[in-house]
Formats: C-alpha cells, sequence, structure tokens
C-alpha cells in the first residue's frame, strides 16, 4: 500500500544576506509530486508537523551545515501546543535547537492567539529561532506580531515597490530586534528595491531556485552605491552573522579535520557545550598547519580537538560593528583573522562573524556618510535627517521638528564678508553638534540653515544652547531663529508632511525681532512664541 510520503518530495532554498552575499540558511519546501498535501496539511495538525519532521530528516541526509527554516502553520501550532517530534528530530540529527528557524505561516484567522502564543514561548524555551512568514501578504495582527517578537520577519516581494511600508515595518524590527526578509525576488530590480527599503534577507529565484540538494553559491547583484545606509550607533552583528561551524566540545581532532577537509568554505569550528555555549574556536589554517606535521596526525587525531583550539571570542546579538573591532583589537594580533562567534541572551551561538564583511561594510558606510555631509559644517544634509523623521513616524514616536538660521544672514556676508560668515556657519554648527546625541539629530541643508531633530523634552537645553548666547560677526551683534513643530503619532503621515507644518512657522518666527522661536504642533491651529517680541503669547494660525 503507497504511502502520502511515496510521492513527497523537498526543495531547498537560500536565505541570502544582503550584507555580505553569504547563505545565510537554508528554507526546507515541501514538493508533492501528485495532490495537495500543504492544503491537507493547513486543516489537518498532525500532518503539518510530520512534514516538519521529514524535512529536517531529509536536510540531515544532504549532510548541510547550514541553518534550516522549517515551515508550520500558525494553526498547528495552536492545536498541539507545540513540535515536541521536531525538538526529538532534530537532537537526534545530531543538530541544535537554535540551527533551525520556525517559519510561521498564515493563516492566523480563526486561531486562538494565547494557545499560540504559548506554543511559540515553548519553542523559544527549547531553543528555535522564530520567524513570521506572510507578513504583509498574510492576515497577522499586528498586534499579534509584536507579542510574538519574531527574530525574523519575511515580506513578500510585492512590498519592495511600496517603500514606505517596507521602511515602517524595518523601524518595528529595529524596535523588537528582528531582521527583515524579502520573498519571491525574482529581478534585480526587485532585489535593489528591497536593498534601499532596509531588507537584510532576502529569498527568491534570482539569487537560486528552490532544487534538491542544498546549494552554497547564489548570485547576489552587486550594490549600488546609494544603498548604504549611514549608521546610527554603527551596523548592528546582526546584519553580518555567517552559519558557524558547529561540533560538542567533546569532538576530536579527527572529526574537526573531516569536518573542514569537506568544506573547503569553513574558516573555522566553533566547539561548544551541551547548551550551545562556545567553549573553544579552532581556526581552519592553524589547525590543518598543526595536523600537516611530520607526526600531527598520529598525535592529535584521536585526541580532543579543543587542545587545538583558543578560548572563543564572543559579542552578543545586539553589538555594533564597532564593538566586535574593539573585540578583535584586544589580545593576540595572530587571531585577528579568527571568526567571532555571535551568541544569544542565553550564550548560546546563533553563528559568526569574518573580519573582512565589517571592515567592508563600515568602510562604505563611511564613505557614503561623507559623501553626504556639508563641506563647511561637516554635518550631514537634509536627507539624513528626513530618513530618520520617517523611521519615528513609523516607529510611531513623538518628536519635534527645528529650523534654525541666522537672521539677516546676507548683510553679513555683505558687510563682514564670506570668510566671516562661513566662520558664522560653523560656530553655529559646532553649537549644534554640541548638544547631538543618539535622540537629537543635526543637519546643515545649506546656506544658513540647519534642521534639528529631537524628543520634546530635548527642546528647551536645544533653544539655550543657540538663542541664549551672544553671538556676533565682524564686531556687530547676530540673532538666529527657531522653528519647531511637533509631532505625535498620526499627526503626520511622512517627512513631507512634517516640512509643510514647519514652513509657516518658519514665517512667523522670522517675523519676530531679535532671537526667536516659535512652537506650533501638528495638525493643531496656531502656535506660541517663546523668544523674541511677543513671548510667550499664542498667535492665531
Amino acid at each position: 500500500m503507497h504511502s502520502w510520503t511515496d510521492t513527497l518530495r523537498f526543495a531547498f532554498q537560500p536565505v541570502v544576506n544582503l550584507t555580505t552575499g553569504g547563505v545565510a540558511g537554508l528554507e526546507i519546501l515541501a514538493r508533492p509530486e501528485a495532490g495537495d498535501i500543504l492544503a491537507e496539511a493547513r486543516r489537518d495538525p498532525e500532518l503539518d508537523g510530520k512534514l516538519a519532521v521529514l524535512a529536517v530528516r531529509t536536510a540531515v541526509r544532504r549532510e548541510s551545515l547550514l541553518p534550516l527554516h522549517v515551515n508550520v502553520f500558525a494553526g498547528t501550532l495552536a492545536d498541539l501546543g507545540g513540535l515536541t517530534p521536531l525538538h526529538d528530530a532534530v537532537r537526534q540529527a545530531g543538530r541544535l535547537p537554535w540551527e533551525v528557524t520556525v517559519d510561521i505561516n498564515p493563516p492566523y484567522t480563526h486561531v486562538p492567539q494565547q494557545a499560540l502564543l504559548e506554543a511559540v514561548g515553548g519553542l523559544r524555551e527549547q531553543g528555535f529561532r522564530i520567524s513570521a512568514d506572510g507578513v504583509g501578504d498574510g492576515d497577522v495582527p499586528l498586534r499579534l506580531l509584536l507579542d510574538i517578537a519574531p527574530d525574523l520577519v519575511k515580506l513578500d516581494a510585492s512590498l519592495p515597490e511600496r517603500p514606505a511600508a517596507v521602511r515602517a515595518m524595518r523601524a518595528l524590527c529595529d524596535e523588537s530586534g528582528a531582521l527583515l526578509c524579502v520573498e519571491g525576488v525574482e529581478t534585480e530590480r526587485q532585489c535593489a528595491a528591497a536593498l534601499s527599503a532596509g531588507a537584510q534577507l532576502a529569498q527568491g529565484e534570482l539569487f537560486a531556485p528552490p532544487s534538491r540538494l542544498p546549494v552554497a553559491d547564489v548570485y547576489v547583484p552587486p550594490r549600488s552605491p546609494g544603498l548604504v545606509e549611514a549608521p546610527r550607533s554603527g551596523p548592528t552583528v546582526r546584519e553580518f552573522v555567517r552559519p558557524a561551524a558547529l561540533l560538542p566540545a567533546t569532538a576530536s581532532a579527527g572529526q574537526v579535520r573531516a569536518l573542514l577537509t569537506g568544506s573547503p568554505d569553513v574558516s573555522g569550528v566553533l566547539l561548544v557545550d551541551r547548551d550551545g555555549a562556545p567553549v573553544r574556536s579552532v581556526h581552519r589554517s592553524r589547525f590543518l598547519l598543526s595536523m600537516s606535521g611530520r607526526y600531527g596526525h598520529a598525535l592529535y587525531a584521536d585526541r580532543p580537538a579543543a587542545k587545538l583550539g583558543d578560548p572563543p571570542r564572543t559579542v552578543g546579538v545586539d553589538a555594533t560593528a564597532w564593538e566586535v573591532l574593539d573585540v578583535v583589537a584586544v589580545g593576540d594580533r595572530d587571531r585577528t583573522s579568527d571568526d567571532v562567534a555571535v551568541v544569544d541572551r542565553y550564550g548560546r551561538c546563533v553563528g559568526v562573524v569574518r573580519l573582512a564583511d565589517l571592515v567592508r561594510a563600515l568602510a562604505e558606510s563611511r564613505v557614503e556618510e561623507a559623501a553626504g555631509l556639508n563641506p563647511l559644517t561637516r554635518l550631514p544634509g537634509s536627507d539624513a535627517i528626513t530618513g530618520e523623521v520617517d523611521r519615528r513616524i513609523a516607529g510611531g514616536r513623538t518628536f519635534a521638528l527645528s529650523w534654525l538660521d541666522v537672521d539677516h544672514f546676507k548683510r553679513v556676508n555683505d558687510g563682514a564678508g564670506f570668510a566671516t560668515g562661513d566662520e558664522l556657519i560653523r560656530s553655529v554648527g559646532r553649537a549644534l553638534q554640541h548638544t547631538a546625541s543618539d535622540s537629537i539629530r543635526v543637519g546643515h541643508i545649506g546656506g544658513d540653515d540647519f534642521l534639528v531633530l529631537t524628543e520634546p523634552e530635548g527642546l528647551e537645553p536645544l533653544a539655550a544652547s543657540v538663542l541664549d548666547v551672544p553671538w556676533s560677526a565682524g564686531g556687530r551683534p547676530v540673532t538666529l531663529s527657531l522653528a519647531t513643530v511637533v509631532c505625535v503619532p498620526g499627526s503626520v503621515t511622512d517627512h513631507r508632511e512634517a516640512a509643510a507644518c514647519l514652513a509657516p512657522l518658519k514665517q512667523a518666527a522670522k517675523a519676530l525681532d531679535g532671537a526667536s522661536w516659535v512652537l506650533g504642533r501638528a495638525g493643531r491651529p496656531g502656535h506660541e512664541v517663546r523668544r523674541g517680541s511677543g513671548a510667550a503669547t499664542v498667535r492665531a494660525g
């Protein structure tokens, strides 16, 4: 009697890291030769659970060392209360649960949300990583998505054509610590759109089609120079994580040698304890050099590989690229080429980062950042500020956008000369730079015009730093004008609308005598005069 498994095959599709160009994992896709077993699995949780177990066993037979993505319907998790058979299959295969990401697929309609969240919590306790699949094209409620708090969010390829939606999802992912992946990428244009909108991972026919054998070589289009995003406090490690080659801490040198000789792309092996925490780091070149000596194989083959390893260098998954460089800079110079282990909050290894990836990305970001700086003040231009405005709008954050300029600046240039005017602009820029922080962004948009983005509570210190200071040029007193619009969630849709709200406030500030400050609120008429003639009054808008 034929079984449904007789006509079932599985295919592998790479999940590509758009930053490193490497394969971050393999999604295992069920490909029945007859019938629609996926439709049946959607209705039958037991069948869906069996498909997940078979997917893992198929991947093991293909001897792939890459992290795996296994698909499960949301209803299956809620109905079964977890996937104990999947956990058992992963362990029996000699893999670690945190090497497996469970892709939760829609539909979510009529799925008991509390039962689903409890099942997701159970998977996390076992060590599995969680991905929310079908976001944007599926029916996952936003609140449920936040409650699931996935490690990865997968979007349909049609969304990069709506970059504002992707940027909003990227902002949400940044807040929750998730990565953003775009599926179904078929063209270089789609890839460029996904990358410019903020996606960090991608899948699709462009990189490699689903195949019966796992592939590690994929096509990734070269990045356009304009697609490099300027770092906020440095790119995060999450963007550079590569799969790690892991073996138990008890592995012999012979086992490590077999792994390295069979996998030429592996630069090193991490030896981990039973909980997945790195205990020793084995560098490929140093290890093989020791084993290739005259008596190397005889001396070490059956001995613990840990004796030929070094203490691992580790960083948290939320570290920045600059923090990784600090870790690499400390210690033996001979180890600068060693992979750095990335660990989660439980200390478990989730991958490695390579120094070359970090240096290249930081160099690119610095070049791109420098290209956008104003040559006079070395402050970023308007694009950096407006981009951050859109991110705060997408994240539902209240913010204040301010415009600052020098009153009658043309008279300064005409009376004292351009050199004096330039020095005044540099001085104002330096004063603003002193106020800058992670929550305060300063930009020089040209001439004597500056933009400042801050939290509302930072407005008074900002105003004091530039308005309560005596300014002069060529021995003549100079005053500044400041206009501010406070935007609460829902009051503006993007940076253009925020700028439109700011425009009449600029005119009101310039109409006042002396150093002036006018403050308004998006969506509300009128404004408040905080500095200048008529201070503390409210004028009709």
